[in-house]
């Protein structure tokens, strides 16, 4: 068969390449399309991949929708060109290549629709499936999506598919018992983030002070940041994030991609932004599996509280990754229930949807 899959973001790069790989070696065609994303394109240089460049996305909602439009034009003289089947990924794009042609469309979904709109509206309806992970059951107005006991991060987390490498300590001047923190800072440009705040340059700076006496600090930044917090900008190469989140002892930030990540390796995580409280799949990390808290901005200092709290816990380490596998437990390998779910469509939605065993094989 052949596949497309829309890139349009780093973390999407992550999502799919274990799956791209996996459909690759099944004997399948798999083409890649990016939206211009300097550090997506670099993970896709990274890893091996061949792609076709997009023209890059607007920050402006006027031009978010026409760029839309020319995405979607350049995609459908593609699935044409190479006679697609199915295109997956997370954009709208993908969802409105199956109302202008034949190509069937699957859509990831892992956000609540009150915290995305403009998805909801222009992208959910349209897609021929969308897979979600099952704690958004009874949370999506879409009553045909198909849920799974995952989440993305686990695409490529999941320790069938993750080896972290201890190569990555040396390369920042860092011994296997030093202590060293994380810390990551969005820029919020996305459709979703409108009207949404995270840490401010005082509240950076003072969580800064805080670590400072118990290891290095490390900070990686959406756009190009801010001067003043230079000295602790981390300087490796993108595709080794990972690995240098799970040898850290903690990661604090206002992302909410980062902050599952870390909790997915067994690394405590504090998230504090204006969507704290609001986003399903980080809600059951906290509440059922104890591996993240959130704090709205609000809520800074009620976060300090608990940042001392964690940091003067001397078995850390050892308590969240009993954690993890508690949660692990739980969870599927995602990217081989991605893989079957692709390759079996459509037959597979009835599998899943009638047949409550068929994730045990993903475990």
């Amino acid at each position: 068969m052949k596949f497309l899959v829309d890139i349009g973001h780093p973390a999407h790069v992550h999502y799919f390449r274990n799956l791209i790989i996996l459909l690759k070696n099944n004997g399948h065609s798999v083409y890649v399309t990016v939206k211009e994303n300097s550090f997506a394109k670099t993970l896709l240089n990274k890893y091996g991949f061949e792609y076709i460049a997009l023209p890059a996305k607007s920050d402006t909602l006027y031009g978010k929708a026409l760029n839309q439009i020319l995405y979607v034009r350049i995609l459908l003289k593609l699935c044409r060109q190479y006679k697609i089947d199915t295109a997956f990924g997370v954009s709208i794009t993908i969802a409105h290549l199956s109302q202008l042609s034949k190509v069937k469309s699957i859509v990831f979904d892992d956000d609540d629709d009150e915290v995305q709109p403009l998805f909801v509206k222009w992208g959910q309806p349209y897609a021929t499936e969308l897979l979600s992970p099952d704690i958004l059951r009874g949370r999506q107005r879409r009553k045909d999506v198909v849920y799974y006991p995952g989440y993305h991060e686990l695409a490529y987390l999941h320790p069938k598919r993750f080896t972290p490498d201890p190569g990555v300590l040396e390369e920042l001047g860092l011994e296997g018992n030093d202590n060293f923190f994380i810390l990551r800072f969005n820029a919020f440009k996305a459709h979703h983030d409108r009207g949404i705040d995270g840490l401010n340059h005082q509240q950076k700076s003072k969580l800064i002070g805080i670590l400072k006496p118990y290891g290095r600090v490390f900070l990686t930044a959406e756009g190009n940041g801010e001067k003043e917090l230079t000295e602790y900008k981390l300087e490796i190469s993108p595709e080794k994030i990972h690995s240098i989140i799970y040898y850290s002892r903690l990661f604090i930030g206002d992302s909410q991609t980062m902050t599952s990540e870390a909790a997915m390796l067994g690394v405590p995580s504090l998230r504090c932004n204006s969507f704290a409280g609001r986003i399903s799949y980080l809600e059951e990390q906290e509440r059922k599996y104890g591996l993240t808290y959130a704090f709205s901005p609000e809520q800074f200092e009620q976060m300090v509280v608990k940042l001392q709290e964690l940091l003067a816990n001397q078995n850390l380490r050892q308590e969240w990754q009993e954690k993890r596998e508690i949660m692990l437990n739980d969870k599927l390998d995602v990217t081989s229930f991605w893989a079957w779910f692709i390759e079996n469509y459509p037959d597979s939605v009835e599998e899943v949807k009638t047949n409550p065993d068929v994730f045990n094989q993903f475990k």
